[in-house]
C-alpha cells in the first residue's frame, strides 16, 4: 500500500518559503512562476567519458552463474504469475564473488523449488552450489518536498495519499516533455501535484508495470506542465540542483553511483552490483533492474527518483530507483524505458 503523507504534509508545507539563490543551482521561484532559465546543452555529452565508464579490474566473470540466474529468474516470474505477489524475490549475480544471490521471505519449498538447478547443464548443477538465499522482504519503494515549474527530477510528488518522486526529464520525437516516476506510484490519468500540494505537477500516462499492463518493468510518465533537464542535490528541503548531461546504461562494480528522492535526498556512493537483476514485489516481477548496494539507500517515498552518476558536467542518468530491502535497493534502468517508449533524454 501507498505511504500516506499524514506526518509530512504539514512540514512539507512549513518549508514551503522564499528559496535562495545558491551557487550549485538556479533559485527556485515563488509558487506559479518559472524558474530562472537554466539553458539546454547542444548535445549529450560522450557516454565513453562518463565517470562509470573506467574499466573495472575486481569484477568477477561468471557466465555459468548468469546462466542459472536466467533459469531461477523465469522460474521465480512464473511462480508470481501463477500464485500472486504475496512474497518478494530479488535476485542477481554479485560481481565481486560471481555467486548468485537470492533475496526472499519465501518459504522454503518455494525456494527450493525456483533454485533447484540438478537437472540442469552441468556448469548449472556447479553454479548451483553458489547460491546464497538471505531472508528478507524486498518492497516497493513509496512516497524533494516542493518543486515549482519547470520542475526538476528527485522532487516531492503527491497524488492521492501516495508519495513519490521525479525521476529525470524526457521528450518524444514531437518534443513535448514529461517527467518519469516509477510505475508503481499512480494510475494513468491521475492528477499529480507537487508533494505541498501548491502546484499541479502533471498527468500520468504510458503506465507499466507488471501487475497492471503485464510488462516486466515500473516506470510512467507524467506531463502537461513545465519539466526541466535537472536533478535537484543536497538534502530534502534544499535548492541546488544539477544538468543533465547525457542517459546510457549502468557499469556493473561501479561503486559511486548516486541517487535523489524525496525521503533522503542525494545520495551517493553507491556500487551497481548487477544490471540483470530481478525483483518481485507487491507489483510483481520487474526484469531486468540494476541492483545496488552501499552507501545511505533509498527509502520509503524515494521511488521514482533519479538514479545516475555525475562529475564536475553534471548528472549522468542511468535510470529510476523502484524498490528496496535486505541492504540492496534496485533501479529502472533508463536503457529499458527510452527503448519502450522511444524517448530522448532532456539535457540541462
Amino acid at each position: 500500500m501507498p505511504r500516506t503523507n499524514r506526518t509530512i504534509f504539514g512540514a512539507a508545507v512549513a518549508v514551503t518559503a522564499v528559496l535562495t539563490l545558491l551557487t550549485t543551482g538556479p533559485a527556485q521561484a515563488g509558487p506559479g512562476k518559472d524558474k530562472a532559465p537554466t539553458g539546454t546543452a547542444a548535445v549529450a555529452l560522450d557516454e565513453s567519458r562518463a565517470p562509470d565508464r573506467t574499466a573495472r579490474t575486481d569484477v568477477v566473470s561468471a557466465p555459468a552463474a548468469e546462466a542459472a540466474l536466467t533459469t531461477i529468474q523465469s522460474r521465480i516470474a512464473d511462480y508470481v504469475a501463477t500464485h500472486g505477489t504475496r512474497y518478494s524475490f530479488a535476485s542477481y549475480v554479485d560481481a565481486t564473488t560471481g555467486k548468485i544471490v537470492l533475496r526472499t521471505d519465501a518459504p522454503a519449498d518455494v525456494v527450493s523449488r525456483v533454485t533447484d538447478l540438478s537437472t540442469g547443464k552441468a556448469a548449472q548443477r556447479q553454479a548451483a552450489g553458489q547460491i546464497q538465499v538471505s531472508r528478507s522482504t524486498t518492497t516497493d519503494s513509496w512516497h524533494r518536498r516542493d518543486d515549482v515549474p519547470a520542475y526538476y527530477g528527485g522532487g516531492g510528488l503527491l497524488s492521492g495519499s501516495a508519495l513519490c518522486s521525479a525521476g529525470y526529464a524526457v521528450q518524444n520525437s514531437a518534443g513535448t516533455r514529461f517527467m518519469t516516476t516509477a510505475g508503481h506510484c499512480y494510475a494513468n490519468g491521475a492528477t499529480v501535484l507537487t508533494e505541498s500540494g501548491a502546484n499541479t505537477y502533471g498527468t500520468v500516462s504510458n503506465r507499466r508495470l507488471p501487475t497492471v499492463t503485464g510488462h516486466a518493468m515500473d516506470f510512467e510518465l507524467i506531463g502537461g506542465s513545465s519539466y526541466a533537464g535537472r536533478v535537484f542535490t543536497g538534502g530534502v528541503t534544499s535548492t541546488s540542483s544539477i544538468p543533465v548531461v547525457s542517459a546510457g546504461g549502468a557499469v556493473v562494480g561501479f561503486a559511486d553511483y548516486c541517487h535523489s528522492g524525496r525521503t533522503t535526498g542525494e545520495n551517493c556512493g553507491h556500487t551497481a552490483t548487477s544490471v540483470t537483476a530481478q525483483v518481485c514485489t507487491q507489483t510483481g516481477c520487474k526484469s531486468p533492474v540494476i541492483a545496488f548496494t552501499g552507501g545511505t539507500l533509498s527509502a520509503g517515498g524515494d521511488s521514482g527518483g533519479a538514479f545516475y552518476v555525475k562529475d564536475a558536467s553534471g548528472a549522468w542518468i542511468r535510470g529510476n530507483v523502484i524498490a528496496g530491502g535486505g541492504g540492496t535497493s534496485y533501479a529502472q534502468p533508463w536503457t529499458v524505458l527510452s527503448t519502450e517508449l522511444g524517448v530522448s533524454i532532456v539535457l540541462g
